[in-house]
């Protein structure tokens, strides 16, 4: 089998890889609080040699693989931060920090990057061209880590960047990918409703923002279904309510929050404006005022069709035609589009279920784990990819 020497590297260190990843399980950190953690990837990688590692923000870290002859530029990329979640799994290596968890398998995927590095730095005389290990702090957070790496210059001259996450729900073994749009844009709002509070007997004499309320959450919806498309994925959810304390008064002003999802960049660019227009005509029918606050998250995750065809024959070529599955676009998000915004790039899955295992709990679930066979499937991924697109021989 080709690069069977790589593949073997990768088995090789299958239990190192474990052990990282361990070890970053039970001490999480949350989003632009990952101090210990990108320490300890910063010490893992100074103990690899041929790399040379820099830290781009206060809780990132960056390796660059340079090879001995020119050639293009690839960077791989992991996440790195917890969320603030309780967990409630009793294995040994459970988390030690109360109120933080590794519940979207970030921890795995910074210990397949780790794997990676060690397998690939031993290439270094025979690579063409550089390879950048990019360990993301904040991934979790808007505005998260990414762009502030970008802005310190990790993506400077890189080609092509690619990245994997672990899927709970798909059985280890298994491979995604999906050309074009994958993930959706998190972009998030604020609206407050101003009105006249009273006696909750005497509606007739309040400007009733409960009620208005309920009638703006209605209609952002009838936006979703009668002012655009329904051909273009889009979802308005509201997630907050806020007013009123007790049950006899009528508040004066009400909060509302949520989320705006959709793929497609020119109905982003409309639906702020479309909403504005919706809270406020509604407001001003039953004599409120409102104010909108609307945040832009992250860039929808769309991978570039070259890339994700090297990806898919990797995928074939080690694990077989069966094994590779086509990813359907998820309405949820991540900030590795903003890699992609500086270099052709994919974003793909790594199956980490299993069912008799009891390996089944989903992302951001307290009893969420995976399986640890599906780090190898990742390590071996990442190394032969890179392989592929360097030109290196293993």
């Amino acid at each position: 089998m080709a690069y069977e020497t790589l593949l073997k590297q990768a088995e090789a260190i299958h239990d190192q890889v474990i052990a990282w990843r361990r070890y970053l399980h039970q001490y999480p950190e949350v989003s632009f609080a990952e101090k210990k953690t990108s320490h300890y990837i910063e010490m893992a990688l100074k103990s690899i040699p041929n790399l040379v590692v820099t830290r781009p923000t206060p809780t990132s870290v960056m390796a660059r693989l340079i090879g001995k002859q020119p050639g293009k530029t690839l960077a791989i990329r992991a996440d790195i931060d917890a969320l603030p979640i309780q967990e409630e799994n009793d294995f040994p290596f459970v988390s030690q920090n109360a109120g933080a968890m590794h519940a979207c398998g970030h921890d795995g995927h910074t210990a397949m990057l780790l794997g990676a590095a060690s397998v690939l730095a031993t290439y270094q005389d025979s690579l063409e061209g550089e390879i950048r290990f990019l360990f993301q702090h904040a991934e979790e957070l808007p505005p998260g880590g990414a762009e502030e790496m970008i802005e310190a210059g990790v993506m400077d001259g890189v080609d092509w960047v690619i990245g994997a996450h672990l899927q709970s729900p798909v059985e280890t073994g298994k491979v995604g990918v999906i050309t074009g749009p994958m993930l959706t844009s998190p972009d998030t709002f604020t609206i407050t409703l101003h009105g006249k509070g009273g006696h909750a007997a005497e509606p007739h004499r309040t400007v009733d923002t409960i009620a208005i309320g309920a009638l703006v959450v209605t209609g952002l919806q009838h936006m979703v279904s009668r002012v655009f498309n329904p051909v273009d994925p889009l979802v308005v959810s509201v997630t907050k309510f806020i007013g009123g304390h007790t049950h006899n008064v009528i508040p004066g002003s009400v909060e509302l929050s949520g989320t705006v999802r959709c793929m497609n960049s020119e109905l982003r660019r409309q639906v702020p404006d479309r909403m504005k227009q919706i809270v406020e005509g509604i407001a001003q029918s039953y004599d409120a005022t409102a104010e909108m606050k609307y945040m832009f998250g992250y860039r929808p995750v769309i991978n570039h069709e070259e890339v994700t065809r090297i990806v898919e024959e990797t995928a074939v070529e080690l694990f077989g035609e069966k094994a590779v599955y086509r990813i359907t676009p998820s309405m949820a998000a991540d900030d590795f589009s903003a890699f992609q915004n500086k270099a052709a790039g994919t974003y793909f899955n790594i199956g980490a279920g299993n069912q008799a295992q009891g390996i089944v709990h989903p992302h951001h679930h307290p009893k969420f784990t995976i399986d640890e066979a599906s780090l190898t499937i990742g390590v071996k991924m990442f190394v032969v990819t890179a392989a592929k697109m360097l030109g290196l021989k293993g």
